[in-house]
């Protein structure tokens, strides 16, 4: 995969960036989302397919983008297709500030040192570019206001961010209802991004957590063990997850 093209996750990230506050919003829901536009690129780049509710991997080749293909070689270790929502509920850590960086380094955004309370410090990230933020958001815009069906990765794009609540922070108040509930109706426009949006959504309603694999017990009647509990698919490893509570040394973009 080329360079040239920023992918689904950076353009999340990107429409999430407050430019006025150089924060993050809807940062829980958000890092859901990043997963899940990780996997919208990884079939827009015909790596990955969807399988019913699950995702199967169709060819193992990287794509040249080290974060996707660190996501790509952990589904392909799976070795059989994994649910879409046990995936995108598995624990990974700091994806949303692997990104950060990424798009540091690329020079996309500028990390801007600070204090929280005037003891702990901060990293608030500001937009270097705004003309990058504009066009994203001028696709979303030109898809909701004309009702033309929007080209794949702008209608996944559509389906992630009203997945991970952004359409408050896109089109806020009364007046913005309208272009919300059109957000909405975006979803439909490409099966992928519907499937990784519905997955992201019921991760967040405490959807994803699967059976839990248990010690096989004794055999019971008809050879059936009487302990433990089968058939369980365990959730999706990324990077490991980051603590939810605690006194962090160093706070980054809320």
């Amino acid at each position: 995969m080329g360079r040239s093209r920023r992918t689904l996750p950076e353009e999340l990230l990107l429409l999430a960036l407050d430019p006025a506050t150089g924060t993050t919003a809807q940062p829980q829901s958000l890092d859901l989302g990043l997963a899940g536009a990780q996997l919208v690129e990884l079939a827009l780049a015909g790596r990955i397919a969807p399988d019913g509710d699950r995702i199967a991997v169709v060819v193992p080749r990287p794509t040249g983008d080290p974060t996707l293909d660190s996501a790509l070689e952990l589904l392909r270790r799976r070795g059989a297709p994994v649910r879409a929502v046990h995936w995108i509920g598995g624990p990974r850590l700091g994806l949303r500030q692997i990104y950060l960086s990424h798009l540091e380094r690329c020079g996309m955004v500028q990390a801007v040192p600070g204090q929280m309370c005037g003891v702990l410090p901060t990293t608030r990230y500001q937009a270097t570019d705004t003309a990058i933020s504009r066009e994203i958001r001028s696709r979303l815009d030109s898809a909701i206001r004309t009702g033309v069906p929007p080209d794949p990765r702008t209608a996944a794009l559509a389906a992630l961010a009203h997945a991970v609540g952004l359409g408050k922070h896109l089109y806020p108040g009364n007046e913005g209802r309208s272009s919300r509930s059109r957000l909405r109706d975006l979803i439909r426009h490409d099966p992928m991004g519907g499937l990784v949006a519905h997955a992201v959504m019921d991760v967040q309603n405490g959807a994803a957590a699967p059976p839990r694999r248990g010690p096989a017990g004794p055999a019971g009647p008809a050879g059936r063990p009487t302990g433990g509990v089968r058939g369980a698919t365990e959730p999706a490893r990324g990077v490991p997850m980051q603590p939810r509570h605690g006194s962090m040394a160093r706070v980054v973009a809320h």
